[in-house]
């Protein structure tokens, strides 16, 4: 049973309607959410996920939908993992809270343009070129490596500026400060770039360097564009919430990049066995079928994603909790150090700004 076409139809304009207006919102009125607020807004889009993933089961059947709920939940698990990064560039260009919501929005629009575009060329590539698996699947597994094991200079990686700002920094004049959340401004008399510029240009390059991630991996579990890109769609509406109801436990789950990279070590196995049934290349088993290969369902895939994720978060609150106890001094500086030195991230430690004091 295929999907009816009113249904992506309708579903593509509602969705389209909510990030317009949750854009407006934060046009309109930008603020630093409370957690109630934060909240609310994260339960609401989950449950709107959950839903739509219901209505899909009811028009498509439970393997449609099966398969919408492992992606949604993989590109969510990412989407978390972009956070970290996120917090970093806030952090590092030192933006106002009051006006990181509209930075995370913007950041959203970016990964939600990339993201499909990246989609419509995979969706292409996998009709005219099977073999792509392969490549997806070791790529995946490299990437999980990496995501696993950083190494000592992922600090720096982090805090280096791409080339793209670095563009900017030479080509543009670019003022001092912030004029609230403007990108362009007026001093003395001369129009010129803010510093938003800047972290726009450093969100965008973070959301492409995400999105050779996320595409590939949610390939591997669902070839139906439509099904890949609401779940990429439900995976980041709510992800600036998120971003402020997590605030400083972003430190505490010091174990979210293993489960991670374990779904991506699994995914990218799961794509290289589909090749292997699928096998077209002539120098692998003579370019026919490999039946033996065990084939990896929808629904065994939703349980090693859910459990993956529940293991490395409990695992993670554990571990804070403990090094909590063991903490005689209780500063805060001194739990964010220990947490960023055992996930080789850089500690960040939120600090007021004027702004908050108003």
């Amino acid at each position: 049973m295929d999907l009816p076409v009113w249904f992506e139809i309708g579903s593509m304009a509602v969705l389209l309607i909510i990030l317009v207006a949750d854009l407006l919102l934060v046009i309109k009125r930008p603020h630093i959410p409370s957690n109630k607020e934060s909240t609310l807004w994260v339960l609401f889009y989950v449950a709107l996920a959950l839903v739509f993933a219901g209505l899909m089961w009811w028009f498509a059947g439970g393997e449609y939908a099966g398969q919408f709920v492992a992606g949604w939940l993989t590109e969510y698990s990412l989407s978390i993992d972009n956070l970290f990064v996120f917090v970093l560039i806030m952090s590092q260009f030192s933006v106002p809270r009051r006006y990181q919501q509209k930075v995370l929005m913007v950041g959203i629009i970016i990964a939600l343009v990339l993201r499909g575009i990246f989609i419509l060329l995979g969706a292409a590539i996998i009709e005219n070129f099977l073999p792509i698996f392969y490549l997806f699947g070791a790529f995946l597994i490299w990437t999980a490596w990496k995501q696993a094991f950083p190494g000592g200079d992922h600090d720096e990686d982090v805090k280096q500026e791409t080339f793209i700002v670095r563009l900017l920094r030479r080509t543009v004049d670019i003022s001092e400060t912030y004029d609230g959340s403007k990108v362009r401004t007026v001093v003395d008399g001369k129009r010129m770039f803010t510093p938003m510029i800047i972290v726009f240009a450093a969100i965008g390059v973070t959301d492409l360097l995400f999105a050779l991630d996320s595409i590939p991996a949610i390939f591997g579990i669902t070839q139906n564009a439509f099904i890949v890109f609401t779940a990429n769609i439900f995976a980041l509406m709510g992800l600036r919430q998120l971003y402020f109801l997590l605030g400083g436990l972003l430190d505490r789950l010091r174990y979210l990049h293993y489960g991670i990279a374990f779904i991506l070590a699994f995914i990218g196995v799961k794509l290289i066995f589909h090749a292997m049934h699928e096998n077209e290349v002539p120098f692998i088993n003579g370019g026919e079928h490999i039946e033996w290969v065990p084939d990896i369902s929808t629904w065994m895939s939703l349980g090693v994603i859910i459990v993956s994720m529940v293991v490395a978060t409990v695992a993670s609150l554990i571990a804070s909790a403990r090094d909590s106890r063991r903490d005689e001094s209780g500063t805060p500086v001194a739990a964010a150090t220990a947490v960023a030195e055992e996930k080789g991230t850089p500690a960040v430690v939120e600090q007021p700004h004027a702004d908050q004091r108003d």
